[in-house]
């Protein structure tokens, strides 16, 4: 028993580095661990599969380090990013399959096109008005939930503790101005595996 809460301290001590025990993201879903409902073995499942998912894509082309962001929770995977073709896409989608734990993926990578200034400052305007509104909105857990904005198209990531909650997210999402279109992947709680008791 004592080996095994050293072996669970160290863990956690690798994962958390020199950061607060409350810092945005530190087992890589962008969810305050303060706040966060999985039990602390999920968020290290989690945060295990999301490091094994980036250090296999880095392995498959070095690029992907910059170009996909991976985001695990509860064993479901969700990828955002762009790649240079259709086959790279199916090529990320069979290494997220290939974690060890994944329940499901969800894969929103893009094919990549010539870069876009104009377009890349309103995806980070997007950003920014959705990331206000969610901090304002006393009926969110702003820290709950990771946006990624591509060619005005928000993909949300999160997890919410009631379906009403899920939907004023995704109210506020529909509501920012110059937003063509809303993906959420918003885990429910009560979907969760094993929650903190």
């Amino acid at each position: 028993m004592k080996n095994r809460i050293i072996l669970i301290s160290i863990v956690f001590l690798i994962f958390t580095g020199c950061a607060g025990i409350s810092s945005k993201g530190i087992f890589g879903t962008g969810v305050s661990i303060a706040y966060d409902p999985r039990s602390l073995g999920t968020q290290i499942d989690d945060s295990v599969m999301q490091k094994s998912l980036a250090a296999r894509l880095v392995l498959k082309d070095k690029s992907y380090l910059l170009s996909i962001s991976t985001k695990v929770l509860d064993g479901r995977i969700f990828l955002t990013g762009k790649v240079d073709d259709p086959e790279e896409k199916l090529q990320v989608t069979k290494l997220a399959w290939e974690t060890k734990g994944a329940r499901s993926v969800r894969n929103d990578v893009t094919i990549k096109e010539d870069f876009n200034f104009t377009q890349s400052a309103k995806d980070l305007l997007i950003t920014s008005q959705l990331r206000a509104a969610l901090i304002f909105n006393k009926q969110i857990k702003a820290t709950n939930y990771q946006i990624d904005t591509y060619k005005k198209k928000i993909f949300i990531y999160g997890i919410s503790l009631t379906v009403d909650e899920r939907k004023e997210v995704i109210k506020e999402a529909k509501e920012t101005p110059d937003v063509e279109d809303v993906i959420a992947s918003i885990v429910l709680v009560e979907d969760l595996r094993i929650q903190k008791n």
